[in-house]
C-alpha cells in the first residue's frame, strides 16, 4: 500500500486539493487552539489550514511524495508544520499530549485500526475533541472515492468502538457532495463524528 500511495502522491496535483475538509475546518474554527495530532494527513490540507490558525500541528503519513508536498504547501502558505513519516501503527506517540487529533478519511486494515484509533485517543489530554470524517459502509458502488473493500469502510457501531476512551458527542451518517481533487469527488456516503478524551 505504501507504494500505491507513494505513486498516486507523485501526480503533480494535489489530488485531494489544496483546501482543507470542510467538516475539519468547521469543528476546529470552533475550539481553542493549541496542539493537534493528524495521523494519515496526506498532502498537508488539513495540517496546513490548522498551522495558519493558529495551531501547533503534528502529522503523520508514511508516504514520502506526500510530506513532500505538504511540506511545499506549509511554504507557500508561510506556515511550519511537523511532518513525520511512519507506519501509524509503528509510531511512537506521546501521551496526554495533544489538544485534538483528527480522522479524516483514515481508512487503514482491521489489523492495525483498533491499536491506532487507541494510541492516538491515550496521546490526547483529558477533554481533547476527536473530529472524524470517514466513509461508510453505505459508499461501496459508489465513484466519489474511497475503499472498495468493505472491510476498511466504517459502520457507526464500529466507529463507536473504535472511539473507545471518548465521550461521543455526536456520530451521523450524511450524504454528502464531495469536491476535494479528483478522487473525492460526487455525492458520498459518509460518517461524521465529534468526541472528547474522557
Amino acid at each position: 500500500m505504501q507504494d500505491f500511495w507513494n505513486e498516486r502522491y507523485r501526480q503533480p496535483e494535489f489530488v485531494y486539493g489544496k483546501q482543507p475538509n470542510e467538516f475539519f475546518k468547521q469543528q476546529i474554527d470552533l475550539i481553542t487552539t493549541g496542539s493537534i495530532l493528524l495521523p494519515a494527513d496526506g498532502e498537508g490540507r488539513n495540517a496546513v489550514y490548522a498551522a495558519s490558525q493558529g495551531w501547533d500541528v503534528t502529522a503523520i503519513d508514511y508516504s514520502k511524495e506526500a510530506q513532500q508536498k505538504a511540506l511545499q504547501l506549509a511554504k507557500t502558505q508561510d506556515v511550519e508544520i511537523q511532518y513525520h513519516l511512519s507506519d501509524l501503527a509503528a509510531y511512537d506517540y506521546n501521551k496526554s499530549t495533544y489538544d485534538a487529533a483528527a480522522f479524516i478519511y483514515v481508512h487503514l486494515p482491521r489489523s492495525i485500526i483498533n491499536e491506532v484509533y487507541q494510541k492516538v485517543i491515550k496521546s490526547l489530554k483529558k477533554g481533547a475533541t476527536v473530529i472524524v470524517e470517514v466513509y461508510s459502509i453505505n459508499q461501496l458502488g459508489r465513484d466519489s472515492g474511497g475503499p472498495s473493500d468493505e472491510r476498511v469502510l466504517y459502520t457507526k457501531d464500529r466507529l463507536r468502538e473504535l472511539l473507545t476512551g471518548t465521550d461521543i458527542q455526536m456520530l451521523e451518517e450524511h450524504e454528502i457532495e464531495l469536491q476535494e481533487g479528483k478522487f473525492h469527488s460526487g455525492k458520498a456516503m459518509v460518517l461524521r463524528a465529534i468526541a472528547t478524551h474522557s
